[in-house]
Protein backbone atom coordinates (compact mmCIF):
# COMPACT_ATOMS: atom_id res chain seq x y z
CA UNK A 1 0.00 0.00 0.00
CA UNK A 2 2.93 2.48 0.84
CA UNK A 3 4.21 1.31 -2.19
CA UNK A 4 1.08 1.95 -4.48
CA UNK A 5 1.07 5.44 -2.45
CA UNK A 6 4.22 6.71 -3.42
CA UNK A 7 3.88 5.46 -6.91
CA UNK A 8 0.68 7.41 -7.06
CA UNK A 9 2.35 10.77 -5.85
CA UNK A 10 5.20 10.26 -8.12
CA UNK A 11 2.88 9.96 -10.91
CA UNK A 12 1.19 13.17 -10.00
CA UNK A 13 3.67 15.09 -8.88
CA UNK A 14 4.13 17.10 -12.21
CA UNK A 15 0.23 18.25 -11.95
CA UNK A 16 1.09 22.08 -9.79
CA UNK A 17 2.98 23.01 -13.14
CA UNK A 18 0.72 24.58 -14.54
CA UNK A 19 -0.31 26.78 -10.96
CA UNK A 20 2.86 29.10 -11.38
CA UNK A 21 1.87 29.43 -15.12
CA UNK A 22 -1.63 31.10 -14.14
CA UNK A 23 -0.04 33.21 -11.77
CA UNK A 24 2.47 34.17 -13.57
CA UNK A 25 -0.18 35.19 -16.05
CA UNK A 26 -2.67 36.96 -13.74
CA UNK A 27 0.60 39.15 -12.23
CA UNK A 28 0.92 39.94 -16.29
CA UNK A 29 -2.95 41.04 -17.06
CA UNK A 30 -2.33 43.17 -13.79
CA UNK A 31 0.42 44.99 -14.09
CA UNK A 32 -0.83 45.72 -18.02
CA UNK A 33 -4.04 47.18 -16.65
CA UNK A 34 -1.89 48.97 -13.86
CA UNK A 35 0.01 50.82 -16.92
CA UNK A 36 -3.14 51.31 -18.87
CA UNK A 37 -4.45 52.82 -16.32
CA UNK A 38 -1.61 55.05 -15.41
CA UNK A 39 -0.35 55.90 -18.97
CA UNK A 40 -3.30 58.66 -19.52
CA UNK A 41 -2.40 60.86 -17.07
CA UNK A 42 1.07 61.77 -18.32
CA UNK A 43 1.47 60.42 -21.65
CA UNK A 44 4.81 62.08 -22.23
CA UNK A 45 6.12 60.16 -19.23
CA UNK A 46 4.06 56.75 -19.75
CA UNK A 47 7.44 55.46 -21.21
CA UNK A 48 11.15 55.23 -19.76
CA UNK A 49 13.67 57.62 -21.06
CA UNK A 50 14.35 56.43 -24.78
CA UNK A 51 11.95 53.88 -25.01
CA UNK A 52 8.49 54.64 -27.05
CA UNK A 53 5.37 52.18 -27.29
CA UNK A 54 3.34 51.88 -30.23
CA UNK A 55 1.73 53.81 -32.29
CA UNK A 56 -2.02 52.25 -31.16
CA UNK A 57 -1.07 51.32 -27.93
CA UNK A 58 -0.27 54.95 -27.18
CA UNK A 59 -3.08 56.56 -29.24
CA UNK A 60 -5.84 54.25 -28.31
CA UNK A 61 -5.15 53.88 -24.33
CA UNK A 62 -7.79 52.78 -22.12
CA UNK A 63 -9.78 55.85 -20.71
CA UNK A 64 -8.63 58.37 -23.36
CA UNK A 65 -12.52 58.82 -24.97
CA UNK A 66 -13.44 59.56 -20.88
CA UNK A 67 -10.75 61.84 -19.96
CA UNK A 68 -11.62 64.49 -23.09
CA UNK A 69 -15.38 63.67 -22.40
CA UNK A 70 -14.86 64.85 -18.44
CA UNK A 71 -12.44 67.88 -19.90
CA UNK A 72 -15.57 69.02 -21.84
CA UNK A 73 -17.42 68.87 -19.18
CA UNK A 74 -15.20 70.46 -16.63
CA UNK A 75 -15.33 73.76 -19.73
CA UNK A 76 -18.63 74.48 -18.69
CA UNK A 77 -17.27 76.48 -15.40
CA UNK A 78 -14.31 77.81 -17.05
CA UNK A 79 -14.22 81.43 -15.85
CA UNK A 80 -14.04 85.18 -16.95
CA UNK A 81 -11.69 87.82 -15.73
CA UNK A 82 -13.35 89.19 -12.96
CA UNK A 83 -12.78 93.18 -14.17
CA UNK A 84 -14.07 91.95 -17.81
CA UNK A 85 -17.38 90.68 -16.40
CA UNK A 86 -17.40 93.84 -14.17
CA UNK A 87 -17.59 96.07 -17.16
CA UNK A 88 -19.92 94.57 -19.01
CA UNK A 89 -22.56 94.42 -15.96
CA UNK A 90 -21.49 98.21 -15.90
CA UNK A 91 -22.66 98.91 -20.09
CA UNK A 92 -25.60 96.82 -19.61
CA UNK A 93 -27.13 98.51 -16.84
CA UNK A 94 -26.61 102.25 -18.25
CA UNK A 95 -30.13 104.03 -18.94
CA UNK A 96 -28.73 104.20 -22.30
CA UNK A 97 -27.10 100.39 -23.56
CA UNK A 98 -25.09 100.71 -26.72
CA UNK A 99 -24.76 97.94 -28.74
CA UNK A 100 -21.11 98.80 -29.04
CA UNK A 101 -20.27 98.77 -25.59
CA UNK A 102 -21.80 95.47 -25.43
CA UNK A 103 -19.85 93.76 -28.23
CA UNK A 104 -16.39 95.46 -27.01
CA UNK A 105 -16.57 94.23 -23.14
CA UNK A 106 -18.04 91.13 -24.42
CA UNK A 107 -15.22 90.32 -26.70
CA UNK A 108 -12.38 91.14 -24.27
CA UNK A 109 -13.20 87.51 -22.70
CA UNK A 110 -12.50 84.15 -24.22
CA UNK A 111 -15.99 82.83 -21.41
CA UNK A 112 -18.02 86.19 -22.06
CA UNK A 113 -17.48 85.14 -25.70
CA UNK A 114 -18.43 81.38 -25.33
CA UNK A 115 -21.32 82.32 -23.33
CA UNK A 116 -23.09 84.90 -25.48
CA UNK A 117 -22.55 82.92 -28.51
CA UNK A 118 -24.02 79.48 -26.98
CA UNK A 119 -26.91 81.62 -25.65
CA UNK A 120 -28.02 82.99 -29.08
CA UNK A 121 -27.60 79.66 -30.91
CA UNK A 122 -29.86 78.18 -28.77
CA UNK A 123 -32.73 80.84 -29.59
CA UNK A 124 -35.48 79.67 -32.03
CA UNK A 125 -34.82 80.04 -35.82
CA UNK A 126 -30.69 81.04 -34.98
CA UNK A 127 -29.49 77.34 -34.23
CA UNK A 128 -26.12 77.29 -35.58
CA UNK A 129 -25.84 80.47 -37.46
CA UNK A 130 -24.76 83.14 -35.23
CA UNK A 131 -20.87 83.29 -35.66
CA UNK A 132 -20.52 86.73 -34.53
CA UNK A 133 -20.37 88.48 -31.18
CA UNK A 134 -22.59 91.53 -33.28
CA UNK A 135 -25.18 89.32 -34.60
CA UNK A 136 -25.49 88.03 -30.58
CA UNK A 137 -25.90 91.05 -28.95
CA UNK A 138 -28.13 92.27 -31.23
CA UNK A 139 -30.52 89.23 -31.20
CA UNK A 140 -29.88 89.05 -27.18
CA UNK A 141 -32.00 91.79 -24.87
CA UNK A 142 -29.78 93.70 -22.35
CA UNK A 143 -31.33 91.70 -19.77
CA UNK A 144 -30.92 88.40 -21.49
CA UNK A 145 -27.23 89.56 -21.32
CA UNK A 146 -27.30 90.97 -17.46
CA UNK A 147 -29.18 87.87 -16.63
CA UNK A 148 -26.37 85.64 -18.36
CA UNK A 149 -23.14 87.34 -17.16
CA UNK A 150 -24.20 87.31 -13.39
CA UNK A 151 -24.28 83.73 -13.89
CA UNK A 152 -20.37 83.14 -15.05
CA UNK A 153 -17.97 82.41 -12.72
CA UNK A 154 -15.00 84.35 -12.63
CA UNK A 155 -11.42 84.24 -11.72
CA UNK A 156 -8.75 86.97 -10.65
CA UNK A 157 -4.93 87.91 -11.05
CA UNK A 158 -4.53 88.08 -7.03
CA UNK A 159 -6.84 85.03 -6.15
CA UNK A 160 -5.58 81.94 -8.17
CA UNK A 161 -8.09 78.98 -8.80
CA UNK A 162 -7.24 75.31 -7.30
CA UNK A 163 -9.27 74.10 -10.72
CA UNK A 164 -7.19 76.25 -13.80
CA UNK A 165 -4.92 77.88 -11.36
CA UNK A 166 -2.90 80.70 -14.29
CA UNK A 167 -3.46 79.14 -16.96
CA UNK A 168 -6.73 81.34 -17.88
CA UNK A 169 -4.80 84.28 -17.37
CA UNK A 170 -2.22 82.92 -19.88
CA UNK A 171 -4.48 81.87 -22.46
CA UNK A 172 -6.53 85.24 -22.58
CA UNK A 173 -3.71 87.01 -23.07
CA UNK A 174 -2.24 84.92 -25.98
CA UNK A 175 -6.17 85.09 -27.02
CA UNK A 176 -6.35 88.62 -27.38
CA UNK A 177 -2.55 88.87 -28.90
CA UNK A 178 -3.81 86.74 -31.34
CA UNK A 179 -6.93 88.38 -31.82
CA UNK A 180 -5.24 92.13 -32.28
CA UNK A 181 -2.96 90.68 -35.07
CA UNK A 182 -5.65 88.77 -37.20
CA UNK A 183 -7.04 92.49 -36.81
CA UNK A 184 -4.55 94.00 -38.48
CA UNK A 185 -3.98 91.15 -40.78
CA UNK A 186 -7.42 91.71 -42.06
CA UNK A 187 -6.87 95.13 -42.49
CA UNK A 188 -3.86 94.78 -44.51
CA UNK A 189 -5.35 92.34 -46.72
CA UNK A 190 -9.27 93.73 -46.98
CA UNK A 191 -10.78 90.73 -45.06
CA UNK A 192 -14.35 91.20 -45.01
CA UNK A 193 -15.72 88.67 -42.27
CA UNK A 194 -13.74 90.82 -39.32
CA UNK A 195 -16.51 90.37 -36.95
CA UNK A 196 -16.00 86.67 -37.44
CA UNK A 197 -12.67 86.89 -37.27
CA UNK A 198 -12.53 88.41 -34.14
CA UNK A 199 -14.37 85.35 -32.49
CA UNK A 200 -12.34 82.62 -34.41
CA UNK A 201 -9.09 84.37 -33.13
CA UNK A 202 -9.77 84.83 -29.47
CA UNK A 203 -11.24 80.92 -29.29
CA UNK A 204 -8.25 79.55 -31.35
CA UNK A 205 -6.50 77.45 -28.51
CA UNK A 206 -9.68 76.26 -26.81
CA UNK A 207 -8.99 72.55 -27.43
CA UNK A 208 -5.46 73.53 -25.13
CA UNK A 209 -7.68 74.04 -22.29
CA UNK A 210 -9.30 70.59 -22.84
CA UNK A 211 -5.95 68.52 -23.09
CA UNK A 212 -4.93 70.92 -19.74
CA UNK A 213 -7.55 69.38 -17.66
CA UNK A 214 -7.32 65.84 -19.49
CA UNK A 215 -3.71 65.54 -18.47
CA UNK A 216 -2.06 66.65 -15.88
CA UNK A 217 1.65 66.34 -18.22
CA UNK A 218 0.60 68.80 -20.25
CA UNK A 219 1.89 70.92 -22.04
CA UNK A 220 5.06 70.86 -19.89
CA UNK A 221 5.69 67.46 -20.59
CA UNK A 222 4.23 66.80 -24.39
CA UNK A 223 5.34 69.95 -25.62
CA UNK A 224 9.13 68.78 -24.18
CA UNK A 225 12.12 70.03 -26.61
CA UNK A 226 9.39 71.98 -28.58
CA UNK A 227 10.12 75.22 -29.80
CA UNK A 228 7.84 76.53 -32.85
CA UNK A 229 4.09 76.14 -32.89
CA UNK A 230 4.41 73.40 -35.67
CA UNK A 231 7.31 71.79 -33.44
CA UNK A 232 4.44 72.08 -30.54
CA UNK A 233 1.37 70.81 -32.20
CA UNK A 234 3.66 67.74 -33.83
CA UNK A 235 4.36 66.51 -30.12
CA UNK A 236 0.57 66.92 -29.30
CA UNK A 237 0.28 64.28 -32.21
CA UNK A 238 2.70 61.70 -31.43
CA UNK A 239 1.69 61.95 -28.03
CA UNK A 240 -1.54 61.78 -27.60
CA UNK A 241 -2.91 61.19 -30.85
CA UNK A 242 -4.89 64.28 -31.36
CA UNK A 243 -3.91 68.22 -31.24
CA UNK A 244 -5.55 70.97 -29.36
CA UNK A 245 -6.78 72.50 -32.71
CA UNK A 246 -8.95 69.19 -33.38
CA UNK A 247 -10.20 68.83 -30.21
CA UNK A 248 -11.00 72.97 -29.95
CA UNK A 249 -13.30 72.15 -33.35
CA UNK A 250 -14.96 68.95 -31.21
CA UNK A 251 -15.75 71.44 -28.27
CA UNK A 252 -16.70 74.64 -30.70
CA UNK A 253 -19.43 71.89 -32.53
CA UNK A 254 -20.53 70.59 -29.06
CA UNK A 255 -21.24 74.05 -27.95
CA UNK A 256 -23.30 74.42 -30.71
CA UNK A 257 -21.58 77.28 -32.21
CA UNK A 258 -21.30 77.19 -36.05
CA UNK A 259 -19.42 75.21 -38.56
CA UNK A 260 -17.65 78.42 -40.07
CA UNK A 261 -15.99 78.94 -35.94
CA UNK A 262 -15.66 75.25 -35.44
CA UNK A 263 -13.65 74.34 -38.68
CA UNK A 264 -11.39 77.56 -38.59
CA UNK A 265 -10.23 76.62 -34.90
CA UNK A 266 -9.58 72.94 -36.22
CA UNK A 267 -7.81 73.77 -39.31
CA UNK A 268 -5.53 76.76 -37.58
CA UNK A 269 -2.64 74.35 -37.45
CA UNK A 270 -3.00 72.60 -40.95
CA UNK A 271 0.08 73.17 -43.32
CA UNK A 272 -2.09 73.52 -46.72
CA UNK A 273 -4.76 76.18 -44.70
CA UNK A 274 -5.92 78.98 -46.68
CA UNK A 275 -8.69 81.62 -46.24
CA UNK A 276 -9.81 82.43 -42.31
CA UNK A 277 -7.74 79.88 -40.97
CA UNK A 278 -5.03 80.94 -42.50
CA UNK A 279 -4.59 84.37 -40.91
CA UNK A 280 -5.37 82.93 -37.80
CA UNK A 281 -2.42 80.63 -38.23
CA UNK A 282 -0.77 83.81 -39.27
CA UNK A 283 -1.57 85.60 -36.51
CA UNK A 284 -1.18 83.54 -33.84
CA UNK A 285 2.17 83.16 -35.19
CA UNK A 286 2.58 87.13 -35.19
CA UNK A 287 0.96 86.51 -31.37
CA UNK A 288 4.69 84.49 -30.45
CA UNK A 289 6.53 86.60 -31.85
CA UNK A 290 5.75 89.58 -30.55
CA UNK A 291 5.67 87.70 -26.91
CA UNK A 292 9.46 86.83 -27.98
CA UNK A 293 8.56 83.23 -28.61
CA UNK A 294 10.65 81.25 -31.49
CA UNK A 295 8.29 80.79 -34.33
CA UNK A 296 9.63 79.65 -38.13
CA UNK A 297 10.66 82.37 -40.75
CA UNK A 298 10.07 79.88 -43.56
CA UNK A 299 6.04 78.56 -42.24
CA UNK A 300 5.72 82.55 -41.29
CA UNK A 301 6.34 83.35 -45.00
CA UNK A 302 4.25 80.70 -46.27
CA UNK A 303 0.91 81.57 -44.21
CA UNK A 304 1.23 85.21 -45.41
CA UNK A 305 1.48 84.04 -48.57
CA UNK A 306 -1.48 81.88 -48.07
CA UNK A 307 -3.64 85.12 -47.06
CA UNK A 308 -2.32 87.48 -49.87
CA UNK A 309 0.42 89.08 -48.25
CA UNK A 310 4.11 89.16 -49.22
CA UNK A 311 7.47 89.68 -47.48
CA UNK A 312 7.41 93.57 -48.02
CA UNK A 313 3.39 93.53 -46.31
CA UNK A 314 4.14 91.08 -44.06
CA UNK A 315 7.71 93.08 -42.70
CA UNK A 316 5.67 96.45 -42.72
CA UNK A 317 2.97 94.20 -40.04
CA UNK A 318 5.92 92.88 -37.56
CA UNK A 319 7.12 96.18 -37.48
CA UNK A 320 3.52 97.92 -36.77
CA UNK A 321 2.03 95.15 -34.87
CA UNK A 322 3.50 96.51 -31.10
CA UNK A 323 2.19 100.19 -31.78
CA UNK A 324 -1.09 99.03 -33.72
CA UNK A 325 -3.80 100.21 -31.80
CA UNK A 326 -5.54 97.25 -29.83
CA UNK A 327 -9.17 97.71 -30.50
CA UNK A 328 -10.77 98.98 -33.76
CA UNK A 329 -13.66 101.32 -33.59
CA UNK A 330 -16.73 99.33 -34.08
CA UNK A 331 -20.01 100.49 -35.84
CA UNK A 332 -22.67 99.10 -35.18
CA UNK A 333 -25.12 101.09 -33.39
CA UNK A 334 -27.68 103.47 -35.30
CA UNK A 335 -27.02 107.01 -35.02
CA UNK A 336 -30.22 108.39 -32.82
CA UNK A 337 -29.26 111.66 -33.75
CA UNK A 338 -31.54 113.87 -36.47
CA UNK A 339 -29.80 115.33 -39.18
CA UNK A 340 -29.87 118.61 -37.78
CA UNK A 341 -28.65 117.27 -34.22
CA UNK A 342 -25.49 115.80 -35.66
CA UNK A 343 -24.78 119.20 -37.79
CA UNK A 344 -24.78 120.92 -34.26
CA UNK A 345 -22.90 118.36 -32.56
CA UNK A 346 -20.01 118.56 -35.62
CA UNK A 347 -19.80 122.05 -35.18
CA UNK A 348 -19.72 121.86 -31.51
CA UNK A 349 -17.18 118.93 -32.24
CA UNK A 350 -14.99 121.90 -34.15
CA UNK A 351 -15.22 124.03 -31.06
CA UNK A 352 -17.41 126.75 -32.23
CA UNK A 353 -19.66 128.62 -29.83
CA UNK A 354 -23.74 128.73 -30.00
CA UNK A 355 -23.82 131.83 -32.05
CA UNK A 356 -21.53 130.80 -34.60
CA UNK A 357 -23.61 127.02 -34.80
CA UNK A 358 -26.58 129.39 -35.22
CA UNK A 359 -24.96 132.19 -37.47
CA UNK A 360 -24.04 128.51 -39.92
CA UNK A 361 -27.51 126.96 -39.63
CA UNK A 362 -29.52 129.95 -39.87
CA UNK A 363 -30.82 128.44 -36.67
CA UNK A 364 -31.55 130.95 -32.90
CA UNK A 365 -28.86 130.88 -30.00
CA UNK A 366 -32.10 129.13 -28.18
CA UNK A 367 -32.98 126.54 -30.79
CA UNK A 368 -29.36 125.84 -30.67
CA UNK A 369 -29.35 125.22 -26.93
CA UNK A 370 -32.70 123.08 -27.39
CA UNK A 371 -30.75 120.85 -29.66
CA UNK A 372 -28.26 119.87 -27.86
CA UNK A 373 -30.09 119.54 -24.63
CA UNK A 374 -31.81 116.92 -27.06
CA UNK A 375 -28.23 115.32 -27.90
CA UNK A 376 -27.40 114.72 -24.34
CA UNK A 377 -30.38 113.59 -23.88
CA UNK A 378 -30.18 110.79 -26.24
CA UNK A 379 -26.75 109.85 -25.85
CA UNK A 380 -26.61 109.67 -22.31
CA UNK A 381 -24.22 112.54 -21.92
CA UNK A 382 -23.96 115.10 -19.07
CA UNK A 383 -21.69 117.80 -21.04
CA UNK A 384 -20.60 118.89 -24.32
CA UNK A 385 -17.04 117.34 -24.31
CA UNK A 386 -18.61 114.09 -23.18
CA UNK A 387 -21.79 114.38 -26.27
CA UNK A 388 -18.28 114.78 -28.64
CA UNK A 389 -16.35 111.92 -27.15
CA UNK A 390 -19.33 109.30 -27.60
CA UNK A 391 -20.28 110.17 -31.25
CA UNK A 392 -17.26 110.11 -31.96
CA UNK A 393 -16.31 106.62 -30.17
CA UNK A 394 -19.23 105.33 -32.19
CA UNK A 395 -18.48 106.84 -35.69
CA UNK A 396 -21.05 109.02 -35.68
CA UNK A 397 -18.67 112.24 -36.11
Amino acid sequence: MQATASKSKTKTAPQPKSKPKTRKASTVTKASASDQARRPASPAAAAPSGERHPSGERHQNEGHGRRLTMAFEALEAFPALAESRARLLAVVTKDHVATADVVTAVESDVALITAVLRLANQVQGRRGRVDTVVAAVELLTPQTVHALATRVRTFDFFERSSVWEAAPERFRLHALATQHAADRIAAEVGFESRDRLTVTSLLHDIGKLVLLHAYPGYPAQVHRGARTPEDRIHQERRELGVDHALVGGVLARRWGLPASIASTIERHHNADVDGEAACVRLADMLAHYEQGAPVSPAEMLRTARAVGLGPDELRRVMYELPSAPTQRRRHVDPCPLSGRELGVLQRLAEGKVYKQIAHELTLSTSTVRTHLHNIYGKLGAVDRAQAVLIATERGWL
